[in-house]
C-alpha cells in the first residue's frame, strides 16, 4: 500500500503536464480540489467529524490559500516550463523549509546539528538542479524558482495547521482545507477557464489527478496509518519524487541527467536528515517504546 500511494502522488505530476495541454494551471487546481473535497467532505460527514470545524472557517481559508490553492497553481505554472520528474524532485524541499522555519516558530521541531546539515544538503541540490538542469533560459529558472516556493507553501501550511488546528481529526482538517481551497480558486478559475473545449486525455488526466491523486490516495493514507502507524507511512514522501522521475522519462520522454539523478539525492537525503536528524536506520534517539509521532496536520495535503 506504501508503494502503492507513492505511485498515486508520483503521477500527480506527469497528470499536470498533461493537463497543461489544454488547461490553465488555475484550472487544474480547481478541477482537482473541487473533485477531492467531494469525496473528503461526505466522508468526513460519514464519520461524524465535520462538527469540529466549527469557528475555524477562517483559519481554514488561510491554510487552504497558503497550503493547497496557491501551491497548486504555482506548480502548474512551473510544470509550464520545466519537466514534471524536475517538479517533483523540488517539491520534495518541503521537509527542509519546515526545519528551516521552525528555528523561528515551533520550539519542537527546531534545527540543530545532522537536521541543519540536511537543510544545507538539500538547498545544495536545489542549487544544483536550477543551475544545471534548469540553467538553459530564465523561463525554466523561474519555472523551477514556483514550484521551490510551493514547497516553502506546504511548510508554512503545515506550520499553521500543526499550531491552530491541533484537535481537528485529520480527515475534517482535509475535508474542511479541500472545500474551503475550492471557494478560494472560483475567481482564479474562472478568469483561466480555456477558450475551447480541453481535449480528452487532459481532461481524463485531470479527473485522475482530482479524484485518484487528490482524492481516493488520503483513504489509502489514513489506512496505512491506523495499520503501521504514521512514523512509517510518511516515508512515502521520499518514495513520490522517484516515481515522478520515472513516469516523465518513460511516458513522456523526459530527460534524466546526472545532475537531475546528483540534485535528487541531495534533496531527498537532506529532506531526511532534515525531518529525522538522523541517518537512514540510525538511532532515532527515542526509546524502543515510545509510540511513533503523529504526522504534522496538513502535511499530505500538497499531494
Amino acid at each position: 500500500m506504501l508503494l502503492v500511494l507513492g505511485a498515486i502522488w508520483g503521477a500527480s505530476y506527469m497528470f499536470i503536464k498533461i493537463g497543461l495541454r489544454d488547461l490553465t494551471p488555475e484550472a487544474i487546481a480547481f478541477i482537482r480540489v473541487a473533485l477531492a473535497a467531494l469525496i473528503l467532505v461526505p466522508m468526513a460527514w460519514a464519520q461524524g467529524s465535520l462538527g469540529s470545524l466549527r469557528g475555524l472557517a477562517g483559519w481554514l481559508f488561510v491554510i487552504g490559500a497558503v497550503q493547497v490553492a496557491v501551491p497548486f497553481v504555482l506548480i502548474g505554472l512551473g510544470e509550464q516550463e520545466i519537466s514534471s520528474g524536475l517538479a517533483g524532485i523540488l517539491v520534495a524541499t518541503t521537509p527542509m523549509f519546515t526545519a528551516l522555519l521552525a528555528i523561528w516558530v515551533d520550539h519542537e521541531e527546531r534545527s540543530h546539528g545532522l537536521r541543519l546539515v540536511g537543510v544545507a544538503a538539500g538547498f545544495a541540490g536545489v542549487a544544483l538542479l536550477l543551475g544545471f538542469d534548469l540553467g538553459g533560459s530564465r523561463a525554466e529558472l523561474l519555472g523551477g524558482l514556483l514550484v521551490v516556493l510551493a514547497g516553502l507553501g506546504y511548510a508554512i501550511g503545515a506550520l499553521t495547521a500543526k499550531h491552530k488546528l491541533a484537535e481537528v481529526p485529520p480527515i475534517a482538517m482535509s475535508a474542511g482545507v479541500m472545500a474551503t481551497s475550492t471557494i478560494a480558486l472560483v475567481p482564479a478559475a474562472i478568469a483561466g477557464a480555456p477558450g475551447e473545449a480541453p481535449g480528452l486525455g487532459p481532461l481524463a488526466a485531470v479527473f485522475t489527478l482530482g479524484v485518484l491523486g487528490t482524492g481516493f490516495a488520503f483513504i489509502i493514507l489514513y489506512s496505512l496509518i491506523s495499520s503501521v502507524g504514521p512514523a512509517r507511512t510518511w516515508l512515502v514522501t521520499y518514495i513520490a519524487p522517484l516515481f515522478a522521475v520515472v513516469y516523465g522519462a518513460a511516458l513522456l520522454d523526459e530527460r534524466i541527467t546526472l545532475a537531475t539523478i546528483g540534485g535528487m539525492a541531495l534533496i531527498l537525503g537532506g529532506s531526511w536528515l532534515a525531518a529525522e536528524g538522523r541517518v537512514p536506520g540510525g538511532d532515532s534517539r527515542a526509546p524502543a517504546d515510545a509510540a511513533p509521532a503523529e504526522p504534522e496536520p496538513g502535511a499530505a495535503y500538497h499531494r
